[in-house]
Parts: C-alpha cells; structure tokens; sequence
C-alpha cells in the first residue's frame, strides 16, 4: 500500500516512567515491554502507508520540544502522557500551538482508578481517548488516527 498523506509519519509519544513497562506493577501495565509495543506499532504503521516516529521521556519540557519540533511535520500523534496526563498544561498548550490531530492513550483505565488520575488536560483536545485495554489501547488508538486522517474532511 502506498503511504498515506504523500509518505506522512505519525509520531508516537511515551510519558514518564514507560520505559519501565514489561517489569514495573505488571497487574496494571502488563508484561509487554516499551520495545515490544514499539515494534508492533511500527509494523501497523507501515501496513496502513505511515512511517513513525517513537520517543519516550521522563521529562515534560523534552515532550513539549518534541511536540513543538515533530508536531508540524506529521499528520498526527498518539501519546501516552501517562502521569503528566493530568498534570501538563504545558503538554496541552503544545498540541494546540501545532494544531495536529492527537490521540490519547493509556494501558490502564484511568477512570476507573484513583480520583487525581480521571482527570486529563488532553481529553478533551484529542480527536480521541483510548484507556483500559493494555497494551492493544496503543494500537486501537493508532488505528483510530489512522481512520481520522483518512476520513477527516471526506
């Protein structure tokens, strides 16, 4: 299949702490490591005809560089912010400023977790939200871009 969107990218982003996935609290993140989702993401990328950008910090400043640098030049974002979901104007005010569209994801299902975390600063500028599914939450919300920025203004 030829990519999407002239050879778009899609990037992918993972918040604090995700570099520990496969070993930190498994009966809530699982066992699938940070690689290991990465790859599957990749091959679903490219199987839809988007290449993709993956980085991973446990700094809110680095995700809103990257933000600011890649933001612009892909077609959209998939980020897990993880703890800085509820906490990160900073995250929030980078996605408006790069106007893309963005997906938010997370292993757990925040809403069914402690108060502080049902709260999230992207819910509600992110073409969608998927919480709860594990590791599969990452690729339903790659495939739920994927489906947007084909579909969007059709």
């Amino acid at each position: 299949m030829a990519r999407a969107k002239g050879g778009a990218d899609i990037l992918v982003l993972h918040g604090p702490n995700l570099n520990l996935l496969g070993r930190r609290e498994p009966a809530t993140y699982g066992t699938a490591s940070l690689d290991e989702i990465n790859a599957e993401l990749k091959t679903l990328a490219e199987k839809e005809g988007f290449g993709l950008r993956v980085f991973q910090s446990n700094h809110e400043g680095e995700l809103v560089d990257l933000i600011q640098t890649h933001g612009p030049q892909v077609a959209g974002t998939v980020i897990n912010a993880a703890a800085f979901t509820h906490t990160s104007i900073a995250l929030r005010d980078a996605f408006l400023g790069v106007g893309t569209p963005v997906v938010e994801v997370h292993i757990s299902n925040i809403h069914r977790r402690e108060e502080f975390r049902r709260h999230s600063y992207l819910a509600d500028i992110a073409v969608g939200q998927v919480t709860g599914f594990g590791a599969a939450s990452y690729r339903l919300g790659l495939a739920g871009l994927v489906d947007h920025l084909r579909h969007r203004g059709a």
